[in-house]
């Protein structure tokens, strides 16, 4: 009952396999899914299991799908609500275009055709999917930390997005930048973004909001971390306190946001507070700056009401 060791650092290979998976699924979702507001309908899930699409229906809803990378058992599965499904072994040395080749087959014999853009996004990656040969490097080990790491987090962000009465969204898992993320809104629109921003950007800033959020690492932070921004970012928010004292504001694009290294929570007595804490106390600066009603918005206990 501790958190895992989670090193970015010689696991660069064996993350971005699974992140080039992860968007091979969720392209596949936002395909097939109608849409929802700030693009949360093409996210992931942690279940007991591993990472799901959960149910995306089908056949004008009267059929449903499901992808899953189940971590247990070491397989992608394709399922449907008829009860078929096809398992896809994972292993080291299985490359990403045979992966999607698999996927794509396991669809068509549940009935399935779907066509995408099927190209990773800001990856740095020009290659098609299918042509996606050097990252074959799925680990059994790595995979089943990142998801234990991420099925305690998922479990503190929901009792995190307990507190808040206002518009939060799921706690789900972004295969753009592969983190694990909830997001509040105060309920007021931002400023409209220039016409040059990218279409994602438009529709998941339309309103103001703050929002928390785990990755596993990348090039430029190449460590596991928790983070936190506010958006439009009011001024002096980087010159207000965080906890745990590990805690820091860093420059991001241009604007601050909050950090604490996974490191930095492991040596923590009480992790689950700490992080608590982590994301109350970047929720108080930028909500306070920004002049949220934060005690409207805040959910008193049972014997309060």
């Amino acid at each position: 009952m501790q958190l895992p060791d989670l090193p970015y650092i010689g696991n660069e290979n064996a993350k971005m396999t699974l992140h080039l998976l992860l968007q091979i699924i969720g392209k596949i979702r936002l395909k097939l899914t109608p849409r929802k507001n700030h693009w949360w309908y093409i996210t992931h899930y942690v279940d007991s299991r591993g990472f799901t699409t959960g149910p995306i229906h089908t056949h004008a809803g009267f059929q449903s799908c499901f992808i899953k990378i189940d971590v247990i058992s070491h397989q992608v599965i394709v399922g449907n609500s008829e009860g078929a499904s096809k398992e896809i072994v994972l292993k080291s040395g299985i490359s990403i275009a045979t992966l999607y080749q698999e996927i794509k087959e396991a669809l068509s014999q549940l009935g399935i055709v779907v066509d995408i853009v099927d190209k990773p996004f800001d990856l740095g990656i020009t290659e098609s999917f299918g042509a996606i040969d050097q990252y074959h490097h799925y680990d059994e080990a790595y995979a089943q930390s990142l998801w234990r790491a991420m099925a305690w987090i998922d479990s503190v962000f929901k009792e995190f997005s307990g507190r808040y009465y206002g518009k939060t969204c799921p706690v789900h898992l972004y295969w753009h930048s592969m983190d694990l993320a909830v997001t509040r809104f105060s309920g007021k629109k931002a400023p409209s973004m220039p016409a040059e921003a990218r279409l994602s950007d438009k529709d998941a800033y339309s309103h103001e909001c703050i929002s928390f959020g785990f990755w596993p690492g990348d090039p430029k932070v190449p460590q596991p971390a928790f983070y936190s921004y506010t958006f439009p970012s009011p001024d002096g928010i980087d010159q207000t306190a965080l906890l745990p004292d590990q805690a820091k504001w860093v420059d991001s694009n241009g604007s601050p946001m909050a950090l604490l290294l996974y490191a930095d929570l492991l040596k923590s007595d009480d992790p689950r507070a700490t992080l608590l804490d982590f994301l109350e106390s970047s929720y108080q600066a930028g909500a306070t700056l920004a002049g949220w009603d934060i005690d409207a918005l805040t959910v008193p206990e049972l014997d309060e009401l």
